[in-house]
């Protein structure tokens, strides 16, 4: 917890100091101009989703099988050795993130899931064939749950994302390339715009989610016939794991320049 308030702590300090030195505002702005559209807040949960798969992707799930490690789609069988794949890694922390008092919901869907619970119906399927269509960003307002909604193309950036759908008896499809749209994550929050302390707690939400569901596969691997060491090493050393605070800490030095980054911008353009 301490990884994900220290960062925001930062982030929160370095946007006062620009707003305390900022000149006056004019009487014409108001109250609403200065809140934060709920559409750029999306935008940073996704960047930083992005960043904490990819490190997932990459130095824990490839690394991990050269180093000898499992990731299967039945990771929680306790007969099985094994941790979540990506796709699993994110609904891990989408049940964290359903758990926290933050109104935000987190989905990851496709045409070709490999789990039936996470294909896109509906309105949101008509906003994934324009994300195929397009490759933008969705936004919108689903009626059907009354939350804003966002959509952002999930792309297979990773040899371990293509191979590990392609090897899967259950998956629908079989034959993903590198670059392939293989399905998009999909963003809701009940609120148009939000303070600045509000998109924050959301971040800060978000990060807490990660850190737990890296907790749950650091739990299981203390079950494991021969669980690797936990602590400063990745598996790209050998038979080794990160320790859920290394892992975390690791995911917000990547994540969070573009945050911090996004943040400042969105100020500077208030001034």
């Amino acid at each position: 917890m301490k990884f994900a308030i220290a960062t925001l702590a930062l982030v929160l300090v370095i946007v006062a100091i620009i707003v305390v030195n900022a000149p006056p505002p004019d009487d014409s702005v108001t109250a609403a101009r200065r809140m934060i559209p709920i559409e750029t807040v999306f935008t940073i949960l996704e960047a930083e989703n992005d960043a904490v798969r990819k490190l997932w992707t990459e130095r824990i799930v490839g690394a991990g099988k050269e180093a000898g490690l499992q990731f299967d789609e039945r990771w929680r069988n306790p007969d099985l050795d094994a941790g979540p794949l990506p796709a699993l890694f994110l609904r891990e922390t989408a049940e964290s993130l359903r758990r926290s008092p933050e109104p935000l919901y987190l989905f990851l869907g496709s045409q070709f899931p490999i789990n039936d619970a996470n294909k896109f119906t509906g309105i949101q399927y008509r906003y994934f064939e324009n994300i195929q269509n397009t490759g933008e960003p969705q936004f919108f307002f689903d009626d059907d749950i009354a939350f804003h909604t966002a959509m952002f193309s999930d792309v297979a950036v990773a040899e371990a994302c293509v191979t590990c759908h392609n090897a899967e008896p259950e998956s629908p499809k079989t034959d993903w390339k590198l670059g392939d749209v293989m399905g998009a994550t999909t963003w809701s929050y009940p609120q148009s715009q939000v303070s600045l302390d509000e998109a924050l707690a959301i971040i800060n939400a978000l990060r807490q989610a990660f850190h737990d569901a890296y907790q749950e596969y650091a739990d299981k691997v203390s079950t494991f016939s021969n669980p690797p060491p936990l602590g400063q090493k990745w598996p790209d050393q050998g038979y080794f794991l990160p320790s859920t605070e290394v892992f975390t800490r690791e995911a917000m030095l990547i994540a969070s320049p573009d945050t911090l980054h996004a943040l400042l911008a969105f100020q500077q353009n208030q001034e």
